[in-house]
């Protein structure tokens, strides 16, 4: 599926600023690791659809990520 790119950059800084937050860590900080991440990569090839999910659900993705929330049904972070 084509995202418009538009579109796909607000989302991109929606979920920035929700895992800054969640995180604890500084918006410049936050848009390093975003970029970094598997979860950005995965979206912008748009594999699975993941520009599709909602922001909720790719923060999540991203504090699992770099460990700073525990992976569901297991009781470690993942790091």
């Amino acid at each position: 599926m084509e995202t418009n790119k538009t579109i796909l950059q607000m989302k991109y800084g929606r979920i920035v600023k929700a895992f800054a937050k969640e995180a604890g860590i500084s918006l410049d900080e936050a848009l390093d690791k975003f970029y970094n991440s598997n979860t950005f990569i995965l979206m912008d090839e748009g594999i699975a659809d993941m520009q599709t999910m909602s922001d909720i659900y790719l923060t999540d993705e991203l504090l699992i990520e770099y460990g700073y929330k525990k992976q569901p049904g297991t009781e470690k972070t993942v790091a």
